[in-house]
């Protein structure tokens, strides 16, 4: 037993070095005891610089911390335990923790997180337990989680992720509990859950399964061997389609209803010619139940040469290939794929194949390309070449456009002569006008004009003095100026139309014997 000499010496010492730690090593905003750091719920928008580097646990959940890099927590190589969730996390500096090579439980739920990959877990050997939860995660890659050989917890529950690549879960040789629940997973691979030889709690519920043949292989284990691995809510599966199996659990469904439906596969055109320089794009349609992926690959050998083909797929997204990859196949994507290929040159002419998979079955389609050689010796359109291509077509515009204005003009030309036609005739239609509104009008008061038209007529010349027109009871004989008017009239015949009866003459300018005082024209046209 130690003498009260000695226990009272090393209190001396180790007391004001705790001071001294707790002095240099623990930040203003946080509180810190022994090896552990609480800066919880405090507002910071980082990782404070001004943590000890002996310290072993830190708490900062509850912040608006927006991402995590290296120099973070690169002080930090003693740290086992970090709990950063609940703050707004969207991005991890890949080696983030590279140093934190004695880390032991990492809390990441509750953050912005959209996508992880195998370099951000570098460095984490001895992690046991990892928090991913109610983040954003769509997709987990393959071989994600192979550095993390020790891990035993796996919470991933409450993300958007969709599919699970075939090895996403590779190296994980010692997990003994994974939660998938609240996702929206359709199907999952029997060869995804191939690697976890240690499982022991597997979660799956509340996901929107998709019941059919890919499916098959999952309620057949789970009425064996995944017994023990799933609780009685776990064994609840519930489908979402299609849609004469929504709702059902899965265990509850026949096999034989659980089908697919093979794809079938259209690429419109099925061959093409080229020329040099062009872009090319071909579609290559897939229907089937599932909805297939697609893909295309190349069956030609490899070519030295710096091209690029690419596959653009309806969703927007792009995948390239370069030449020296050619006949590997590219990324998939479900339903329609588009081969595009970029400043053809001769290294692009040959076979190209387009494959369409689920889990009914596989179709391929070939395509041909033949590249043109006939405009290399002009090397593809010149500058030259372009500006006369424009000349041309602005010709046939400006030409167009005459022949059109040209038209028009002569539509309007008829339609004016045609309406003058109708106001012509329509003119000739009136032999004479007499409204007898102001009187009768003597011949004297006439003079004879050509119209335009050459219509002869006569009109009013009222600076002429009148003279009787009045023809009594006792005979027209009795007014020597009315017969010589009469004579008059019957020798210009061409002043009337139609071979009037001359014996209208008379009645045109006499009016039951009226004597007429006043004055009106008379337009006669013949």
């Amino acid at each position: 037993m130690a003498s009260p000499d000695t226990i009272f010496i090393i209190i001396a010492f180790f007391i004001p070095t705790f001071l001294v730690i707790k002095s240099l090593g623990c930040p203003v905003e946080c509180r810190c005891y022994s090896m552990t750091v609480e800066c919880g719920s405090k507002g910071l928008n980082s990782i404070p610089s001004s943590i000890h580097p002996s310290t072993q646990t830190v708490f900062l959940q509850d912040n608006v911390i927006t991402q995590i890099q290296t120099q973070d927590l690169f002080s930090l190589s003693g740290l086992q335990y970090l709990y950063i969730q609940n703050n707004t996390i969207s991005g991890l500096e890949p080696s983030a923790f590279s140093t934190q090579q004695h880390l032991v439980e990492l809390a990441l739920n509750g953050n912005r997180i959209h996508l992880i990959n195998s370099s951000i877990f570098r460095g984490l050997e001895h992690l046991r337990v990892l928090y991913l939860s109610g983040n954003q995660i769509t997709r987990i890659l393959a071989y994600t989680f192979s550095n993390l050989q020790r891990l035993q917890e796996l919470y991933l529950q409450e993300n958007s992720i969709e599919v699970l690549e075939e090895q996403a879960f590779s190296g994980l040789s010692s997990l003994a509990l994974l939660d998938l629940s609240r996702n929206n997973l359709r199907t999952v691979s029997r060869s995804v859950l191939r690697p976890l030889i240690s499982l022991q709690v597997l979660r799956l519920k509340e996901n929107p399964w998709r019941c059919d043949c890919a499916l098959h292989w999952l309620r057949t284990w789970m009425r064996e061997e995944g017994q023990r691995l799933l609780t009685s809510l776990d064994k609840k599966l519930m489908c979402s389609e299609p849609l004469r199996l929504s709702h059902q659990n899965l265990l509850d469904i026949s096999g034989n209803s659980l089908v697919c439906i093979p794809p079938v596969v259209l690429v419109d055109p099925m061959e093409m010619t080229a020329r040099l320089g062009e872009e090319l794009r071909v579609s290559c349609r897939a229907t089937g139940y599932p909805q297939p992926l697609v893909s295309w690959r190349k069956v030609a050998h490899a070519r030295p040469s710096s091209a690029r083909v690419s596959m653009k797929s309806s969703s927007g997204r792009t995948f390239e290939l370069s030449e020296r990859s050619v006949g590997e196949q590219l990324d998939s994507d479900t339903g329609s794929g588009m081969l595009l290929l970029n400043n053809i040159t001769v290294s692009h002419a040959g076979k190209y194949e387009c494959i369409a998979s689920n889990p009914g079955g596989t179709a391929k389609v070939l395509f041909h390309l033949t590249v043109n050689l006939s405009n290399q010796q002009s090397r593809s359109y010149t500058s030259v070449d372009i500006s006369q291509d424009m000349a041309t077509q602005t010709t046939i515009a400006i030409g167009i456009s005459l022949l059109a204005l040209t038209a028009m003009l002569l539509l309007f030309m008829i339609y004016r002569k045609h309406h003058k036609r109708k106001k012509v005739k329509k003119e000739e239609n009136i032999l004479y006008v007499n409204d007898y509104s102001d009187g009768p009008t003597t011949f004297a008061q006439l003079e004879e004009y050509r119209d335009e038209d050459g219509h002869e007529m006569f009109v009013i010349d009222r600076s002429k003095p009148h003279f009787p027109t009045y023809k009594d009871t006792e005979g027209l004989s009795s007014f020597s100026g009315l017969s010589d008017l009469e004579e008059q009239l019957q020798d210009q015949g061409t002043q009337t139309l139609e071979d009037e009866p001359a014996r209208q003459i008379n009645d045109m300018f006499i009016n039951q014997g009226f004597l007429f005082q006043q004055q009106i024209a008379y337009e006669i046209h013949c």
